[in-house]
Parts: structure tokens; sequence; C-alpha cells
């Protein structure tokens, strides 16, 4: 009977000091999630994700994935307003991009104040799994611990994932349909990390629950904020040389353009040609080109457009979801 009273008046003691900061830091962190609609895909893949609120001007942080793959990205913000929002700019290798909606003063998270904290942190999961809120609605809350600070790079071939860098391993469910892109905080509220991507174990088809640390992606973060990470060039910024490089000069054949955004995923490579010197290989999906991000056939091509034929291009190609980084140079022969 005294354990049962010990215990009684342990939770009695412990449970204010746990749930009264949570009355305050949830309404603080809701304003600055955001619910991002987008492209779905084959397979009944959900076309939407979650996203944070990085500046008062409208900066949104969130994962790269194929629901960002179109001209058409809604972000409804926590009081239910909907902007259009533009790609800045994707880096697959980190598994990060950054919108930007036309906005004002909104409330958001300061990405110099985040923490890198170690296993045992307690933490709260922001996310719209689920697809549960579509307008005003909040987002759902998870709440969790972070059990392991670990590289993912460890899981490869088992967790196929391009993301090689530390990540926090955490014991909450974190890992469903519209969670990725979200928010993983303290207790106080400061943004910890992103909520990473579904992955799934190949070999016993166990789901991994994880989130990337803003202290791995803040530089590239701020970068692209900052308008110094340019995805395309246009005519503004660069000017196309007298003898462009192209596809044919590189021995590359891309898979017919018949949509408006055709993926740009290799079809072809021509025998003995710069592409095949470097073993590229037909099903690679060109990502970047110059550390530029390709979103389609056609920006390949443009891309290609400003840089001369006798420069170098590297190229950088996902291969069963392993990124490979390759320099090609078009042959003597090609050259006027």
């Amino acid at each position: 009977m005294r354990s049962v009273v010990t215990l009684v008046v342990l939770l009695a003691l412990v449970t204010p000091l746990t749930a009264a900061p949570l009355t305050s830091v949830i309404p603080q962190v809701q304003p600055k999630q955001v619910k991002i609609y987008g492209a779905g895909g084959y397979r009944g893949l959900e076309a939407y994700q979650s996203g944070s609120l990085i500046s008062a001007t409208g900066h949104v942080l969130t994962v790269w994935s194929y629901v960002l793959d179109t001209d058409f990205i809604t972000v409804t913000l926590h009081d239910g307003r909907k902007f259009e929002g533009k790609l800045l700019a994707a880096d697959p290798r980190l598994d990060i991009a950054v919108l930007k909606i036309e906005a004002q003063n909104l409330p958001h998270f300061e990405l110099a104040k985040a923490p890198l904290v170690e296993a045992g942190t307690r933490v709260l999961a922001f996310s719209n799994l689920y697809g549960v809120a579509t307008g005003d609605e909040p987002v759902s809350v998870q709440r969790g611990v972070i059990s392991v600070r670990s590289r993912l790079h460890a899981r490869r071939g088992v967790y196929e994932t391009p993301f090689k860098g530390q990540a926090y391993i955490l014991d909450a469910m974190t890992n469903n349909p519209g969670a990725a892109g979200g928010a993983l905080t303290d207790y106080d509220g400061r943004l910890l990390g992103i909520l990473g991507k579904e992955l799934r174990n190949s070999q016993n088809n166990t789901w991994l629950n994880y989130a990337i640390p803003i202290p791995e992606a803040a530089k590239t973060i701020e970068d692209i904020v900052a308008g110094k990470y340019v995805n395309v060039p246009t005519e503004d910024v660069a000017s196309k040389p007298k003898q462009p490089l192209s596809l044919e000069l590189l021995g590359i054949q891309l898979v017919p353009d018949v949509l408006p955004r055709t993926p740009p995923y290799i079809d072809r490579i021509m025998p003995g040609s710069p592409a095949a010197s470097t073993g590229l290989r037909p099903d690679d999906l060109v990502l970047f080109i110059n550390g530029r991000l390709t979103a389609a056939c056609a920006t390949v091509r443009t891309e290609l457009e400003y840089i001369d034929r006798i420069d170098p291009v590297s190229v950088t190609v996902l291969r069963n979801q392993e990124l490979i980084d390759v320099q090609l140079r078009a042959s003597a022969d090609a050259n006027p």
C-alpha cells in the first residue's frame, strides 16, 4: 500500500513539471508549421508533406521529394491562408529543400538557435501526418525521445537513402505519410531537426524514425535563403557561349520529353562516348549539372547551353538511391 501511495505522490509531483511547459510550447510552435501540397506519384504516393517557416518573409524548410516536382506547389499556413510556393533550391545529398511564399511578418524558427543535442533528449515532432490538417487545423504533435545520434550511411543497403550524415534516431512514430519535412523541437520549442522521409528496412520491413539535425544542413539553408545557392542560371545572370555543350556531345540520350516536367532519366549511353567512359548507365536520374539542380529533361538541356563545349562539366546522378558524381568533357574532335 505504501508503494502505491508513493507512486501516486510521485505522479502528482512529476506531471505538472512535464505537462505545464507543453501547454505553452505547442501553441508557440504550431504557427510556424505549414502544410505543403504538390505532385503525387505512381502507386498511390501522397501529394502532401510538411514544412517549417524559417524567416518572417516566407522561407519554408522541408524535405526534398517528388511532392515538389511540380510547378504548382501550395503552402497552407497555420491560420488557413494558402500561398503559391516557389522552390528556391534543393540539396538531395542533405534531403532538404527551401520554398518561398510571398508573405510578411510570419512567426518562424531561428536557425541560429538550433542546437545539436544528444541521445536522451525529450522531443516533440510536429507534422501533417496522413494529411489530417487541410486548412486552419493544427498539425499533429508527437512526444518522444532521441534514442541515438548516428550516421545514416552505415545503413546503406538496408535503409536506402542518399543522406549519409548524422541523424537523430527517434522512438516516436514519425515515419508516416505526410510527416516528412515536419519539425523536431525540444521542450523549449527550439528547432532541432527536420523529420525525414519514410525509410523501410529492406531485410525485415521495419521502419526507421529519424530526423536530420539542423546543424548538418544549416550552412546550405542559409546560402539558399541568402540567394547564394542558385539552381538554374538565367539570361540576367549568365550569358551563353557561342559553342555550348550538349547531351549529344557527351553521348547521353534522355528519355522522351513528353511531359512538362519529364524526370531526366538516361535512356541510352552512346558507345565510346565521354559518358560511356565514366560509367554512366541507362536509368540513371540526372540530378545536378555543375552543382545546379535539374528537375526535368528540359532543365538539363538548358543548363548545358550555359557551358562552353571546351569546358568540363560535373554531373550528379541518382542510381539505386546512391548519388554518383562524374566529370565529363566533350571529345576533342567535337571542338570547332
